[in-house]
């Protein structure tokens, strides 16, 4: 039985002070059991259009059937939309044709699973016992350098284009989802949330702010310390309390 009527969760965009519109978008649907964030490729033409194209590709799915199909039902959705948005260009009018493209991150809760499904650099955390684990693995050129040549953090962020994603939705390239089950606990919060949002917090900020009670309180905390800083892109978060 779903019992998604139990889970609290909060959600929030902002644009970044940079920025001339917001490309981030986000699904906040507990009763369904059902949350994500979208990043539109930042770059691109038309990331607004494509992220907001991907939420509610996501929000129309139906919250029937069993969990397995639920969660394979989320990444047809996600296939088809890869095959849609690689074959849309965009020709606005001050600039040249481009594609549309996005990150996206999922959360999926039921009894006591969860399933986590992404691609790109929008991330899902789990706060659990006073710990803070980041769930998701970034696709971009900055972790596929750590991976594969062994570099820490700070000597492949001075790599040129390290930020750059190596995976999304519409990228005009075989689409490639990671998935990743795990069981709830008593206490579980958790995070989705794009890379305007992490990039401007180390670790223990995270984890300072996830431990402050309501999903509104948490998400109100974490805006407010992002944007003491200089929050030059878009950001947004949603935060699930099973």
């Amino acid at each position: 039985m779903n019992t998604a009527r139990t889970w609290r969760s909060a959600g929030r965009t902002v644009q970044g002070k940079l920025r001339s519109r917001n490309e981030d978008a986000f699904l906040d649907c507990p009763q369904r059991g059902c949350w994500a964030v979208a990043d539109g490729m930042g770059g691109h033409q038309a990331g607004d259009v494509a992220s907001r194209w991907v939420i509610s590709s996501l929000a129309s799915l139906p919250d029937q059937g069993s969990f397995d199909q639920r969660v394979e039902a989320v990444r047809r959705c996600l296939r088809g939309l890869d095959s849609q948005l690689g074959q849309t260009p965009t020709a606005p009018a001050d600039g040249p044709a481009g594609i549309m493209g996005s990150t996206v991150v999922a959360l999926l809760l039921e009894d006591q699973r969860a399933a986590c499904i992404w691609v790109g650099d929008s991330r899902c955390y789990l706060w659990r016992g006073q710990r803070l684990y980041q769930l998701s693995r970034d696709h971009t050129v900055l972790q596929q350098l750590m991976d594969t040549q062994q570099l820490s953090l700070e000597q492949a962020r001075v790599y040129p284009g390290a930020r750059a994603l190596t995976r999304a939705i519409g990228a005009r390239q075989a689409l490639s989802l990671e998935v990743l089950e795990l069981s709830t606990q008593p206490g579980d919060v958790f995070l989705l949330c794009s890379d305007g949002l992490y990039q401007g917090l180390s670790h223990g900020e995270l984890g300072s702010a996830m431990s402050v009670g309501t999903p509104w309180r948490v998400v109100e905390r974490l805006f407010n310390d992002v944007l003491r800083g200089p929050a030059r892109d878009d950001l947004t978060a949603v935060v699930i309390q099973p």
